[in-house]
């Protein structure tokens, strides 16, 4: 059985979705945009801000599952350019020092809210 996991230290979820669900083993992320847990959209910044600000999101619903960066073993980042590989890459790497997790990194057709990232991660809870 998989719990809901919460946090206001993110956004809340949009839509008919939870920010993640956790089993005994394992979270499964939403993915996690540059929106503040207030409410404000950061899609104008640049995208080592929007990365820094998902990841600041996807850290903060991870700690509520009672997991961290350091458990994450897998996450992939949608991108609305692929061009922006780079610099997101940079931006990334600041959370995932040492043993990053797997990852997928795409360019998907659009993001929601015009964002131009957006990242998913599974972590392990043992």
């Amino acid at each position: 059985m998989a719990d809901p996991v919460h946090t206001d230290d993110a956004p809340e979820a949009v839509g008919a979705y939870s920010q993640a669900k956790a089993t005994a083993d394992l979270v499964f992320t939403a993915g996690q945009i540059p929106l503040t847990p207030d409410g404000d959209l950061r899609a104008d910044a640049s995208i080592e801000t929007q990365t820094r600000l998902a990841l600041d999101n996807l850290v903060a619903v991870l700690e509520a599952a009672g997991a961290g960066p350091a458990d994450v073993l897998k996450t992939t980042v949608y991108l609305a350019d692929i061009d922006d590989f780079d610099a997101m890459n940079a931006a990334y790497a600041e959370y995932f020092e040492t043993a990053p997790p797997a990852r997928s990194a795409v360019q998907a057709g659009a993001l929601p809210k015009g964002v131009g990232v957006e990242i998913e991660a599974v972590a392990s809870r043992e």
